[in-house]
Parts: structure tokens; sequence; C-alpha cells
């Protein structure tokens, strides 16, 4: 049994605290909000969230940002990528523990910074052992204990070990891999992919055509990955086509969803409220754009789901636009290169 702390009381915080608890750990949940943190205590569910259901007893609610960080020396950081900056320097302030085991499972890119996750952690709370856990895992489905299989990278062979330890149960099954940029940016890049999915569907394009779309956007992910420094056979895996499946086509993908309200002629804060929760795709789409931009990467797809969102072109006009580009190889030789770069 160990003791771990889950800092976001969101939909995927409370299930990765579910499963903990599940599987003999026990957990301090904290939520940014007092009377969210009383209410889990009071109702054993998360009610804005995740209504319906129930959360261990093992499970403790806080949100008291202190008593939560002294809890334990293994952190689950689940928070909004934009949100993660701020949240770890407001720890650097009232932690006083000198290191810490830290797995994220935030799926962006800082916008201003154009920063993976890994480096603002690494900026902010230097000490800290990085691992993230990403892969095609609904919060919704996790907590009821439908089977699910994510993967766990890290640059330290011990930490990713760590965490399976801790989450692997008979329904959640976590595979390890040490390609922390891959994994990272398939998270990550995959949101923007299923709002164009999300467009597709609204505009009854297709099966085919949404196929198409999400099999090129994967190919975008893969070209812009790879740029980044991360071997290219990641995104065929869990963190890559896996995440971008159940994202692409499900009810419970934000992302999806988003995209679906803005095809039916929703504005971008139209459908945002509609949501009632953090689309990482619509934040994604801006750092993306920029790095294909920085790196000399095509990105049509993912240029086409910043026009609609940003500079009000209207879907029917953004799809007929990719349709009418010239056709290309569909793999040039050297997305399979897995060439590092600083960035």
């Amino acid at each position: 049994m160990r003791k771990i702390t889950v800092l976001g009381g969101g939909s995927w915080g409370t299930a990765l605290a579910t499963v903990a608890a599940r599987n003999g750990n026990t957990v301090s949940l904290w939520c940014r909000r007092e009377e969210q943190a009383r209410s889990i205590t009071e109702s054993r569910e998360n009610l804005r969230y995740l209504p319906g259901s129930p959360i261990p007893d093992e499970v403790k609610a806080t949100s008291n940002l202190k008593e939560a960080l002294s809890f334990s020396d293994l952190w689950i950081l689940s928070v909004p990528t934009q949100s993660v900056r701020p949240l770890l320097k407001e720890i650097a302030k009232v932690s006083s523990r000198e290191s810490v085991s830290l797995c994220n499972v935030a799926k962006g890119i800082e916008t201003q910074s154009l920063k993976r996750i890994s480096q603002i952690v690494e900026e902010e709370i230097p000490l800290a052992k990085y691992t993230v856990l990403s892969g095609p895992s609904h919060a919704e489905e996790v907590i009821k204990g439908l089977p699910t299989a994510v993967v766990a990278a890290s640059d330290l062979s011990d930490q990713y070990l760590i965490w399976q330890k801790a989450l692997n149960t008979n329904f959640f099954r976590i595979y390890s891999s040490d390609d922390v940029c891959g994994v990272e940016t398939g998270g990550a890049l995959k949101n923007v992919v299923a709002v164009a999915s999300g467009l597709a569907h609204s505009m009854e394009m297709g099966d085919n055509a949404i196929a198409s779309m999400v099999t090129r956007g994967l190919a975008e992910i893969m070209r812009l990955a790879v740029a980044m420094g991360a071997h290219p056979i990641t995104l065929a895996g869990l963190a890559g086509i896996g995440d971008l499946m159940v994202t692409a086509y499900s009810r419970h993908s934000r992302n999806f969803r988003l995209g679906v309200a803005l095809g039916k002629g929703m504005t971008l804060d139209e459908a945002v409220a509609s949501l009632g929760q953090v689309a990482e795709g619509a934040y994604t789409v801006k750092a993306a754009v920029a790095l294909g931009q920085s790196l000399s990467v095509d990105l049509p797809i993912t240029e086409a789901v910043y026009q609609v969102l940003y500079q009000n072109n209207s879907p029917e006009e953004t799809i007929k636009d990719l349709l009418s580009r010239d056709p290309k190889p569909e793999y040039p030789p050297h997305v399979f290169e897995g060439q590092k770069v600083d960035h």
C-alpha cells in the first residue's frame, strides 16, 4: 500500500484517485474549490464531473494544497495544461519536499512557451522525477472499471515502474516507455484532430472522409512529433493512434464534441460553455500551429482547425480548401528518421 496525492478534482483526477484506491492505496485528492472537496467527502461522488460513480472511502478530498502535498511523495498532476505552470509555482512555495515522483496526466502544450509539460516541470520543480501517463482512457469508463490500457513514459525506468505498481490493475493496464516526448506529443496533438473529426461528423461528410481525415491527422502528429524529437513508432501505439481513435470518435470526447458544436454553428465561446469542461484541443492548436511554423512542418488539418476556431473561417470552405490541395506522398521518408531537435 502506498500513499498517493492527486492534484486536480476534475473527471480524470477523480477517476485515477479511484483506480489508485481500488489498487490498495490511500489517496489525497486535492480540489481547488473547498465546496467541491466538501461535496465529495459528503456524497462520495464527484457530482459535477462524474455523477453516479462512487468514490472509495480511501480517497480523502481536501482543498488544502499544503496538506495534500505533505500526504505523500507520489504526486499525480491532473489539471488543464495551461494551469500547470501556475500550480507548480504554488507548489514550489508551499512544499518542503526535496524530491517527489510526479506523474502528469494532462495532454497539451503550453501556448505561450510552446513547451511540453515535462519541460515545464523541469523549470518549476527541477527535483521532481517525471513520468507522463497517456493513452485511450476516458474517465467516464475508467471509474466504472471498464478495461483500459495506457502507457507510462519516463527517462528513469524506476519511475514508470513505480507508477505501474501503484496503478496497474486487472482493468487498468499500464505499459511502459522511455519516449517522453512521443507520449506527450501524441497525447496533445490528437485533441486537435478530434476537433476536426467532430466538425466532419457534424457536416455529415461520411465514414470514408472522416476516416481519411483522422488518418491524415495522424500523419501530421507523426511529422511534428518526430521534428520535436519523438520516435515515430511511439505514435503507432497507445499514446498515438490509440488515444487518437478514442478521442476522434467517442461521445465522451470533449474535443470531438467541441468540433460537433462548432460545425452546428456555435461560436467558440458558446461551444466551450456547452461542454462545461476544458477541451485541450482548443488551446493546443495554437501551440501546434506555432511549432509547425518554427520547425517547418506541414500541418494542413491543424491549420484548418485553427482557422475555424480563431479566424472565423467557415467549416465548409475550410474543408473545401483541404480537399483541393495537391496530392503528396503518404509518408515522406524523413518522417521515420526520428532526429532529435532542441526545442
